[in-house]
């Protein structure tokens, strides 16, 4: 049986090239990618020890192997932070297997008022399990409108991949997918996310579970999305943390001034206002 860290090694060494690192192609072989001999010189680790850790065997690697992998594998920040994480769980430093229990959706009365505040504009409280717990008139607007938030407790990541909206509303769906499942891992806590994941595991099928297993951080460029009035949107994401309730706040904005002309029209104030969602 694998890990969490060991199918990120994995992944991430399948998805390199030898010549990016200036090394020899070999010729045909059995995976793709990276050798797990060529990592372990780089990394200054046995092959055996790497292969330990690859399969699930070895589950207490040091800081320093941690670090010396990073490197070899030439991470980014982001990868790096990720990598450290699954290291966490992975030797049991992070409680992972508890009773799975839904998270809160309660909203601080501060945040929802921070909320207010960017009306008219595109934004929600969302938490990295995809929830989307408030959000703006005009976030219903531009997202709303193609399902997502008919759900009496919306979510994001069981929309992406059990509603089939979700496929027209998001042109790039596979990059979205693979955002949703990886920031399952930074959910509000390991059993929040294994929450999440075990409802959503019997009706999203492999297309999740799939990306679940898969551990490579996403790249995350523009939104567009296909409003189903017709015009297709690209918006930049920025986004506000409140670690203590592990929420962020969503905001988004208009990447070019065709998607400005058509916001301004979609959301136009209606009348009042926030929403809540509990």
């Amino acid at each position: 049986m694998g890990s969490p860290l060991g199918d990120f090694i994995r992944a991430k060494r399948d998805s390199i090239q030898p010549e990016t690192f200036g090394l020899p192609d070999h010729g045909r072989r059995r995976s793709p990618g990276l050798r797990r001999s060529d990592l372990a010189i780089r990394a200054g680790i046995s092959v055996e020890y790497l292969t330990r850790m690859e399969q699930g065997r070895d589950r207490n690697p040091s800081t320093a192997v941690v670090n010396a992998l990073a490197d070899a594998l030439s991470l980014d920040p982001a990868e790096r932070t990720h990598l450290r994480y699954l290291a966490k769980i992975t030797g049991g430093a992070c409680p992972h297997h508890v009773r799975p229990a839904p998270p809160s959706r309660e909203v601080r009365p501060a945040v929802r008022e921070t909320l207010r505040l960017l009306e008219p504009g595109i934004a929600a409280v969302t938490n990295r399990l995809g929830d989307v717990l408030a959000h703006t008139p005009g976030y219903a607007a531009v997202l709303g409108a193609a399902g997502l938030l008919d759900h009496p407790a919306p979510n994001l990541t069981r929309y992406v991949f059990t509603d089939p909206r979700a496929r027209t509303l998001f042109p790039d769906w596979d990059d979205i997918a693979d955002e949703q499942a990886f920031d399952l891992w930074l959910g509000p806590s390991a059993e929040n996310s294994e929450w999440l994941s075990t409802e959503l595991a019997p009706v999203a099928g492999p297309e999740f579970t799939r990306r679940l297993a898969n551990q490579l951080v996403p790249r995350r460029g523009p939104l567009r999305l296909h409003h189903p009035t017709g015009p297709e949107l690209r918006l930049h994401r920025e986004t506000l943390e409140f670690p203590a309730d592990a929420r962020q706040l969503l905001v988004l904005l208009p990447a070019d001034p065709e998607t400005a002309t058509h916001l301004t029209r979609l959301t136009r104030p209606a009348g009042p206002h926030l929403r809540a969602i509990s």
